[in-house]
């Protein structure tokens, strides 16, 4: 089971934490530059950005030549300075340098926050941080899952940091860092080529790639209409404790099919003979049509009655 983070195990509604500028710049002017540039983004942490600036009352500029790079950040022109707000991966692509804020930005991921550095005509200005808290019912769900026999995989567009706190605290079994949607759908193929059977589970645009390219990919009704058209699975109230009833409910259905099957077969193996009259020969007996009829209705009911016990696999 490969899992996103935010969306999937987390809230997806990020709270701001904090932000941190660098010497040359200013604290407000950070906040006030990335939200400004995040109101054309549809990223939770984006969100998070533009409603803490409207909560301290910063009046935001409007941006353009905006562009949102797939899993990495966005970039634009606002006040005639050209922005990046992002990953490292963004930064280092750009060649941003960002060390001075690393220190401090890796404390903010060991402590599960999702850092975002923002730089100003290609020099690093600061960073914002912000968390992410697990879903209540997330911890529940693993242990289900893990109880069923499943290896969890987190594949995180997060920072490895980030990613590893949020793992070790709901105990998965395996995590990746800074992923990218192609990343997403490489490990995918990876775990294929392992013999393995994957079940992709996410929210968001970003990774709808892995779940199309997953045995079963199951996305979060909270999440995004692009994901839901990629998945088979829709978990309407995007709660990770449904893929457990799931897997529950869909084992009792094709118990449940097998049973029906051998009722059929045993009733089919008895009763066709008789009425035939195999045994007339030997013993004179005979099925009469009401009796072979009311056979048949008891067949079917029987069959019925055992279809229905499913509900009480779905309570």
């Amino acid at each position: 089971m490969v899992v996103d983070k935010t969306g999937t195990l987390t809230e997806g509604r990020p709270l701001f934490r904090e932000t941190i500028a660098l010497p040359h710049a200013d604290a407000d002017q950070v906040l006030r530059l990335a939200a400004s540039l995040d109101v054309g983004s549809e990223h939770p942490l984006a969100s998070a950005i533009v409603a803490e600036a409207h909560r301290r009352g910063i009046a935001l500029a409007p941006a353009e030549d905006f562009e949102s790079g797939t899993g990495t950040g966005v970039r634009g022109r606002v006040e005639d300075h050209a922005l990046l707000l992002g990953s490292p991966a963004l930064m280092r692509a750009e060649a941003v340098d960002t060390a001075t804020l690393e220190p401090r930005a890796e404390a903010l991921r060991r402590e599960g926050a999702s850092v975002v550095f923002l730089a100003v005509d290609g020099l690093a200005a600061g960073l914002l941080a912000v968390a992410d808290p697990v879903k209540a019912g997330t911890p529940e769900a693993i242990a289900r899952l893990h109880a069923a026999g499943l290896r969890i995989v987190m594949a995180s567009g997060d920072g490895r940091a980030t990613a590893q706190a949020v793992a070790a605290q709901l105990g998965i079994d395996e995590v990746h860092g800074e992923m990218t949607p192609d990343a997403k759908v490489e490990l995918v193929a990876r775990l294929h080529g392992e013999g393995r059977r994957v079940a992709m589970a996410g929210d968001g645009i970003n990774d709808a790639p892995a779940l199309a390219a997953a045995e079963v990919g199951i996305a979060m009704g909270t999440g995004t209409d692009v994901a839901m058209s990629s998945a088979q699975v829709t978990l309407v109230k995007g709660d990770l404790r449904g893929i457990a009833q799931a897997i529950a409910i869909s084992g009792a259905a094709v118990r449940n099919m097998r049973q029906n099957l051998g009722f059929a077969l045993l009733y089919n193996a008895l009763g066709v003979p008789i009425a035939a009259g195999v045994l007339y020969p030997f013993t004179g007996l005979v099925m009469s049509p009401m009796l072979a009829a009311l056979a048949m209705s008891l067949s079917s009911v029987s069959v019925v009655g055992n279809a229905l016990r499913l509900r009480l696999a779905s309570g």
